[in-house]
């Protein structure tokens, strides 16, 4: 399983690639390892927002593409349960999706 380090999603693979379906974002796949492709990710995994209420609470966060003030957030556990969460953030007007690592 490879996740997107632009925006945490489950990447799917594409030939040489690994294509990331919510913002695009692309990898080249490691030529030496062996990986198992799963079909999809199941529904409860993704997370959607679109213009209006998505359900995900808001902040006050600068977009860096669009530089609007609010921005929908939320916590996900991407790399190993010793290691602290990712919080994403998405624009509430150009539904940009960034995320920030606690280092």
């Amino acid at each position: 399983m490879e996740f997107c380090d632009e925006c945490g999603s489950m990447m799917k693979a594409e030939d040489e690639l690994w294509v990331c379906s919510s913002c695009s974002n692309k990898q080249p796949k490691n030529p030496d390892a062996n990986y198992v492709i799963t079909d999809d990710q199941e529904a409860s995994e993704i997370i959607e927002t679109g213009k209006g209420d998505s359900g995900l609470p808001t902040t006050d966060a600068r977009c860096p593409e669009c530089e609007n003030d609010r921005a929908y957030w939320y916590m996900q556990q991407i790399r190993a349960a010793d290691e602290s969460e990712t919080r994403f953030f998405v624009c509430t007007e150009c539904e940009h999706k960034w995320r920030e690592d606690d280092h």
